[in-house]
């Protein structure tokens, strides 16, 4: 669920509003912690492949040597491990969304290859050689400067033109200070009631702390503060 009203919200979902229904695939800029992956998922649900799956790929969290398989998948015996075959995300969600959530962190060398695979429409698993046609929708975020990235070669231009048909910046926690007591009051009943602790309330001092602080962690360090708000209340 998004929560917030305030213009700079706003005028992002209205970004992914429109392109919610088309095929382009979607880069999504913004800080850490600021509810990228929301959006995407916000994006998915309403496009024509909201019944297809949605699988989230995090390219930082996966070791290099391993995206390869996880994108594209492998044939049993590919490589050490490979006991059985297994299909990549990119065929797991032809007929829905693969979100590549730090995309900015991918090596270039298998920006070429998804690059290749984007525009073919067709895919080929690791250890095979049968071509498979794959028709996902994407949607990549990254908290990179992306002009940096391009200069230093972190990111290849052509890679990131075919990302970045449509392009927008989620904005930090700290331009969106109208959102900070709705995500406050939702996050505070979430949590109470995972943690069986009734109706815990804040007093005006503390939601005046809270709309003044800057939030560099944004939604990530706020939700993070009410848990642990939630767990030591005392009602």
């Amino acid at each position: 669920e998004i929560v917030g009203q305030s213009p700079a919200l706003r005028r992002v979902l209205d970004v992914a509003t429109q392109a919610a229904p088309s095929s382009a695939t979607v880069l999504i800029l913004g800080e850490s912690g600021t509810g990228k992956e929301l959006i995407a998922r916000y994006i998915h649900s309403k496009s024509g492949r909201a019944n297809g799956p949605f699988v989230a790929v995090n390219c930082a969290a996966i070791p290099p040597d391993l995206l390869e398989s996880e994108f594209f998948g492998h044939e049993a015996g590919a490589f050490t491990g490979a006991t059985q075959s297994r299909i990549g995300v990119l065929e797991l969600a032809s007929k829905g969304t693969v979100f590549l959530d730090e995309v900015g962190d991918m090596p270039p060398h298998l920006q070429v290859k998804l690059l290749r695979a984007l525009q073919e429409h067709e895919i080929r698993r690791v250890g095979g050689t049968k071509q498979i046609k794959v028709m996902p929708r994407v949607i990549a975020a990254t908290n990179r400067n992306i002009e940096e990235a391009i200069e230093t070669g972190q990111m290849r231009d052509d890679f990131y033109y075919r990302v970045a048909v449509v392009t927008f910046t989620l904005p930090p926690l700290r331009e969106r200070k109208d959102d900070i007591m709705p995500l406050v009051n939702r996050s505070l009943a979430h949590f109470s009631m995972l943690l069986g602790k009734g109706d815990v309330k804040l007093d005006p001092l503390a939601q005046e702390m809270l709309e003044s602080y800057s939030w560099p962690g944004n939604i990530r360090e706020l939700e993070g503060a009410l848990i642990r708000v939630t767990a030591f209340a005392s009602l």
